[in-house]
């Protein structure tokens, strides 16, 4: 397709090849940042090709980026007092309304794929009330997505549900699964013909992960005071947020997550059998310290019943940020001197090949990395860091790994959860007063490895 000069379109192609030379600047630059030993920046350096039809693509996640979804469990927990959240979502990046540009944003990079969330409490607002509308909405992008040849990869529940699902004991109530079920029948029913590949939940086992973190006992009482602040306004016995739970309900949340997600699969497959459906995973890359390190006791609690369940699946969702060093206590720390991102995590690039590795080997399945990505306030980081995690990823799909493409998180800076606007993991900065996007140095050396289907 060929685009008007004066066309979004083609104005963000310009802004990104003027940021061409400014990234590979970073690169060079962000070896220092990252501190990769003379071997690792030599291997990166390294022509390293992708399979034909390797999927590149952008992910956003609907309550991060749509704004003013005021009918779901989040937007409701933001505003209470206690809360957990430091800020409230507000217009997010307005892209309820610019779509159209977050998409021809995601063309212009040179990516074939755009991976975003359907909004449950924008579809079903109320119990067995479904907008038309609303999926017309989205059924509009996923169109829009064909048109500038996007692959469009559609998660069905991103860590927000309605409010009168939250309001009935969220993922604690035994009839979950069968309303996760009716909403994944009716939506799939309006838009699973064009949709590429599908997901049902994102990262359903975040929970059971964050139990291993060393989170401040005053974080979960807080929480806890949240959740009782939240049923006590509405008048209900008991609220559970989709990505908002007390860890005393995580088995009972466990268990119904995964029939809810089998039963997701099953309905959106009954409107359309060949889509490809899935479930995308928060997958950290364990690594054993000594002998009697409890990594694999985290391995069985945090991922074992969802590796299992995926075995069914046509593919299966990795999404990584990291690795953990475990021993007989529990993580530890990161090493002394290591790089770290804004978020105090060290940056650590063959994580992702390893997490993938680990994820084919318990399941067979195929992967598809759903999200990766880097939180800094650095540019210099990223651009850095993309290349030098894919370098590894092609190292592992050139040893066999089935790998069908990498989704970065994320197109844009946007609502980080409990911690507001704060984080930055964007491959593009967003204007909190305008909405305008910014292509950062990063998203031109994104760019650059997509054209070529290649990295080095």
């Amino acid at each position: 397709m060929i685009e008007p000069a004066d066309s979004p379109a083609s104005a963000v192609r310009r802004e990104v090849l003027r940021g061409s030379a400014a990234a590979l600047i970073a690169i060079g630059a962000a070896s220092v940042c990252l501190g990769a030993s003379g071997a690792e920046q030599a291997a990166a350096t390294v022509r390293k090709s992708f399979p034909e039809g390797f999927i590149w693509g952008a992910a956003t996640a609907g309550h991060q980026v749509e704004g003013n979804d005021t009918n779901s469990d989040s937007w409701f927990l933001e505003q209470l007092r206690p809360t957990l959240f430091a800020e409230r979502v507000g217009d997010a990046d307005n892209s309820l309304e610019l779509w159209q540009v977050d998409l021809d944003l995601v063309r212009s990079l040179n990516l074939n794929a755009y991976r975003f969330s359907i909004e449950w409490s924008r579809i079903e607002p109320e119990p067995g009330q479904f907008s038309v509308a609303m999926l017309d909405h989205y059924l509009r992008i996923i169109d829009g997505c064909r048109a500038r040849g996007l692959q469009p990869l559609v998660t069905f529940n991103h860590f927000t549900a309605p409010r009168w699902f939250a309001g009935r004991g969220g993922w604690t109530n035994p009839e979950a699964p069968a309303l996760f079920e009716r909403f994944c029948e009716r939506a799939a029913r309006h838009l699973a013909r064009p949709i590429g590949r599908a997901t049902t939940l994102n990262e359903p086992n975040l929970l059971r992960l964050l139990g291993w973190l060393d989170l401040p006992p005053a974080m979960m009482e807080l929480q806890r005071g949240m959740l009782d602040a939240a049923a006590r306004t509405l008048g209900v016995a008991k609220f559970t947020a989709a990505n908002a739970a007390n860890r005393d309900d995580l088995d009972v949340i466990e268990k119904n997550l995964l029939e809810g997600h089998r039963r997701g699969r099953q309905a959106i497959k009954s409107t359309r059998p060949d889509l490809p459906v899935g479930v995308s995973l928060a997958v950290v890359d364990d690594q054993a310290v000594g002998e009697r390190s409890r990594r694999d006791e985290k391995r069985a609690q945090v991922y074992g019943a969802w590796l299992e369940a995926v075995k069914n699946d046509d593919f299966v969702g990795v999404q990584n940020y990291e690795r953990s060093r475990i021993d007989e206590h529990g993580a530890l720390p990161p090493p002394e001197g290591v790089p770290r991102d804004g978020m105090g995590r060290e940056i650590y690039p063959s994580s992702l090949a390893n997490a993938v590795g680990y994820v084919h080997e318990q399941t067979g399945r195929p992967i598809l990395i759903t999200e990766h990505g880097l939180c800094t306030d650095n540019d210099l980081q990223r651009a850095a860091f993309i290349p030098a995690a894919l370098a590894h990823l092609a190292d592992a799909i050139a040893g066999g790994l089935p790998v069908l493409g990498y989704v970065h998180w994320t197109l844009l800076d946007n609502f980080e959860w409990i911690f507001g606007y704060k984080p930055h993991f964007g491959l593009c900065a967003v204007d909190r007063q305008t909405f305008k996007r910014t292509p950062k140095p990063s998203a031109a050396v994104l760019a650059t490895i997509a054209r070529a289907n290649a990295v080095g």
